[in-house]
């Protein structure tokens, strides 16, 4: 499989980021059999070709207590596709994860619904959309209710990866751009907040992780390879359920 300059410094810097994040995801599979494959495939619709974001944005354009929301939304909208379908898509042109069938993410994204997009992966449109529409919802709305549109954001991006039609590098990243000095401090305020922006020191740490996720993680796979063969081997084991068994 050929892929261009920018689609492979994508996988190999976030390579280990990338399957880490989506083991870690798929837990929600293996802990309740398949439950949230429908719940997260009805989240995505909701994102496909931001239809149904941009019609919400809309009907608040309509009406004069939530024109100012509708209009924010349709802004955000717009910029989100400009930026991510008809430039980096199309120019990073980065394959799907389930695309290769010899990764560990095709076998996943066989169990969870095997649902297949026609675009190219980075980055994501249905992760920009919501955070396109959903921020400014957030930070125009009463925050006792407007949290919830970051909660469907977050969900979204949540959704693309348990999906495997996304990788994490596809759907972490953004930025919120203002001409209005009280925004500008509500966004620093909730960056503080939360700690959306990791200190030096943080970073440091993050990035030395990072460098040795993939011998880390090649030993945590090599031992749980171990334990499933052990317990398949054994008679009093009904069944294992591990991806990397034949009969998986």
């Amino acid at each position: 499989m050929e892929i261009n300059a920018a689609a492979a410094w994508l996988n190999s810097t976030f390579g280990n980021l990338d399957v880490s994040v989506a083991l870690a995801v798929h837990k929600l599979y293996d802990m309740a059999g398949g439950f949230f494959t429908p719940f997260f495939e009805v989240i995505s619709f909701f994102g496909k070709g931001g239809i149904c974001l941009i019609f919400l944005s809309l009907a608040l354009v309509f009406f004069k207590k939530t024109r100012r929301f509708g209009t924010a939304m349709c802004i955000g909208l717009a910029i989100g596709a400009l930026i991510t379908n008809c430039c980096l898509k199309i120019v990073i042109a980065r394959p799907r994860p389930y695309v290769d069938q010899n990764g560990i993410l095709y076998q996943l994204w066989l169990l969870v619904g095997q649902n297949v997009e026609s675009d190219k992966s980075f980055p994501s449109g249905h992760t920009t959309a919501a955070f396109a529409s959903m921020v400014p919802l957030f930070i125009l709305g009463n925050k006792r209710w407007s949290w919830t549109a970051l909660l469907f954001a977050f969900t979204m991006g949540i959704a693309r990866i348990y999906l495997v039609v996304h990788y994490t590098s596809d759907v972490i990243g953004g930025l919120v751009v203002t001409p209005r000095p009280e925004i500008d401090e509500l966004v620093l305020k909730f960056q503080g907040d939360i700690g959306a922006i990791p200190g030096p020191f943080d970073s440091y740490l993050a990035y030395r992780g990072i460098k040795t996720l993939g011998v880390r993680m090649d030993r945590h796979c090599a031992n749980a390879q171990a334990i499933a063969e052990f317990l398949q081997s054994r008679d009093e084991v009904a069944e294992v359920r591990y991806p990397g068994l034949e009969s998986h």
